[in-house]
């Protein structure tokens, strides 16, 4: 099938788009930052595997993305590396802001540069925090940005540096605009994730209460194994192009919450506090996409429901959580750490 390049190989997206291409042939280049930590979880699985190879570099370093790109020659790279985190981006705007716009901006220099008969094909983590606050829904291709944390402002800024790439010289540059997406890899630190481990933990007694934040706030949940397909499907596409990726369906997070809790057989009432603390500065009520472009050119659909991913995503914490050996100490209300 070819070569394919994936910076951010070891996030969530990058672990199941790994897996994913795999499967269909590939040679697969994960690429991730060196860090004091190793942090390998979600694909040490795949290391000893034949046709995939893990490398170092740096998303900031114009010549080692350079080095990756004359080292392999790709077919297709796919953009994944960034601060993820957007309550985080309030607090490191300027460490996310250069992952995603300078991140971005170095590897399309690189590939003008070095590509020069436009053959390696780019897909760009674009993402549904672009549309922010704004309060019109679904929202679809053609709907204004108005983002809403620093993370959306370099999204929105990436984006556009993608679509003038792509028209100004002729690049294979597609955006996948994706909505929320989850699994049983999530980062710790984010919302769904944090439900899901805490509540199994509760199940269990290794914890007494689960604090959140705003439970008002909605957002349309996919899967993202289903998620990391549609990444794959723009670029077999003839042409390059933007798509949102999106099950069409939102939800709160208090709903969320509650149907987590219902498939623990607990009551959230008993166990769940409001920390304003975990508020963001500014908040999106709403996120609903319309993915009714990708279904008629890309054939694409989502596979799971949000049941589907709440049991998929809570049975595998109250699994992982069994086979502690440890207890909290006291005081202690939940694990934390960087997706």
């Amino acid at each position: 099938m070819g070569t394919a390049l994936i910076l951010g190989v070891t996030g969530q997206d990058g672990s199941f788009l790994a897996e994913f291409l795999l499967k269909k042939g590939y040679k697969v280049i994960g690429c991730k930052r060196r860090t004091s930590l190793i942090a390998t979880d979600r694909i040490d699985h795949l290391l000893n595997h034949s046709r995939f190879h893990l490398r170092f570099y740096d998303c900031l370093d114009f010549y080692s993305l350079a080095n990756l790109i004359e080292e392999y020659n790709p077919d297709e790279v796919y953009n994944l590396a960034a601060q993820s985190h957007v309550r985080v981006s309030f607090d490191v705007p300027e460490n996310t802001v250069d992952t995603i716009v300078k991140g971005t901006m170095n590897l399309l220099n690189v590939l003008r540069l070095l590509d020069k008969k436009k053959k390696i094909k780019v897909y760009q983590a674009s993402s549904s925090e672009m549309f922010g606050d704004n309060p019109k829904n679904p929202q679809n291709e053609t709907t204004r940005f108005m983002p809403a944390s620093p993370y959306a402002c370099a999204k929105v800024f990436a984006h556009h540096l993608c679509r003038n790439y792509r028209e100004s010289y002729g690049m294979f540059i597609s955006c996948g605009i994706l909505f929320n997406h989850e699994s049983e890899r999530r980062g710790e630190t984010f919302v769904t994730k944090k439900i899901t481990k805490a509540t199994a933990r509760i199940k269990l007694g290794l914890q007494d209460k689960l604090e959140l934040g705003n439970l008002a706030s909605k957002r349309d949940w996919g899967y993202a194994g289903d998620y990391v397909r549609a990444m794959w499907m723009m670029l077999q596409h003839h042409t390059p192009d933007d798509f949102v990726i999106a099950t069409g369906e939102s939800y709160s997070v208090r709903e969320f919450l509650d149907k987590t809790f219902e498939v623990a057989k607990l009551d959230p009432d008993k166990y769940v506090t409001i920390n304003p603390r975990l508020f963001r500065a500014q908040e999106v009520p709403l996120l609903l996409g319309d993915a009714s472009k990708a279904r008629e050119i890309l054939n694409w659909k989502p596979e799971k429901t949000l049941d589907d991913i709440i049991k998929t995503m809570y049975y595998y914490d109250l699994s992982v959580e069994s086979q502690s050996n440890w207890k909290p100490c006291a005081g202690d209300k939940e694990i934390r750490k960087e997706d």
